[in-house]
């Protein structure tokens, strides 16, 4: 008996040890190419930890502000920034738990990316920006805007989701899932699996990009070192997203908000009607339009007919 428990044991740390050293494995490799470089931005001194964030050209202040994914960072504008920076200073966060960013352990709520954004435009914009968000970061935009109504100009979000997606609470299941991720060793593991480098290639081909052979090797190097940045503590973030602890109702902002609000949607996305009508229905006020031949990132995609667009909703006062 006493020579099985040695064997459980043995056989234990052993299992253990080989998932470290995968662990390891995975980090180094994700990062050696050095596609994210901090050296060209700078470092917000945030009370949850420091964001990086790039800010280049001149003008009126915009804000770029990427998916809320552990996979994403500030990379998904580097297409359009360029275009952008002739007419505004643009700045470009990568979110807490994203990219070159901190990723502490915490549990990450709606109302923490609310408060980052405050303070971001408060500390370091210093002025009122126009704000654009991609996909589920429309939620705390609009979040932050209805806390304080002269905080942004205009907020023009690229694919938001259905405003369903923002419904969701936690609950046993959720915590399960989010108490497995948090594990130091099977966490680490566990994420790595869904963030391993196929994965990944797989996500952009069937849900960021329409046409999957316009993804880049550069590209999928970038949102594979993005989600290992920080000995993979992007896991931190995903758990406490299946957790649903990032989700956070907007209709009852969308429904008071007076700020300009304009929605650039892919017709190629699933429900991509039926989801703009639902932001219409709830704020008769917004502005939409569609883009063909794109999904998730057009700014990655269609970089110019995004950029088209965008003209258009930035040039309205």
């Amino acid at each position: 008996m006493k020579k099985n428990i040695k064997h459980f044991f043995l056989l234990t740390a052993l299992a253990a040890g080989s998932i470290h050293m995968i662990n390891r494995f995975v980090e180094m490799t994700a990062e050696m190419k050095n596609i994210l470089k901090s050296e060209n931005g700078n470092y917000y001194d945030w009370k949850n930890g420091k964001i990086y964030y790039s800010k280049r050209g001149h003008g009126s202040p915009l804000l770029l502000i990427h998916e809320l994914n552990p996979i994403s960072s500030s990379y998904e504008w580097c297409r359009v920034i360029k275009k952008l920076e002739k007419n505004h200073t643009v700045y470009a966060i990568d979110l807490l738990g994203c990219g070159r960013s901190d990723k502490p352990y915490l549990t990450y709520t709606n109302y923490l990316y609310v408060q980052l954004i405050t303070d971001f435009i408060h500390n370091i914009i210093k002025e009122k920006p126009d704000v654009i968000t991609t996909g589920r970061s429309v939620s705390f935009a609009v979040l932050a805007q209805n806390m304080d109504h002269d905080l942004m100009k205009k907020i023009i979000a690229v694919n938001p989701p259905a405003l369903s997606e923002f419904e969701h609470t936690p609950n046993k299941l959720s915590a399960v899932k989010k108490i497995l991720l948090e594990l130091p060793i099977l966490g680490t593991f566990l994420y790595n699996i869904k963030t391993y480098e196929k994965n990944i290639a797989e996500e952009l081909h069937n849900v960021y990009f329409y046409k999957p052979q316009l993804v880049s090797s550069k590209m999928l190097d970038a949102y594979y070192e993005s989600a290992h940045l920080g000995k993979s503590h992007g896991r931190y973030l995903l758990a406490s997203m299946e957790g649903h602890y990032t989700d956070n109702g907007i209709t009852h902002a969308l429904q008071s908000m007076e700020t300009p609000f304009y929605i650039i949607e892919s017709r190629n996305l699933k429900n991509a009607v039926s989801i703009v009508d639902s932001y219409i229905k709830k704020n008769p006020q917004t502005e939409t339009t569609y883009l063909s031949n794109a999904a998730l990132t057009p700014q990655l995609e269609i970089p110019e007919k995004l950029l088209g667009v965008l003209g258009m909703f930035l040039e309205q006062s």
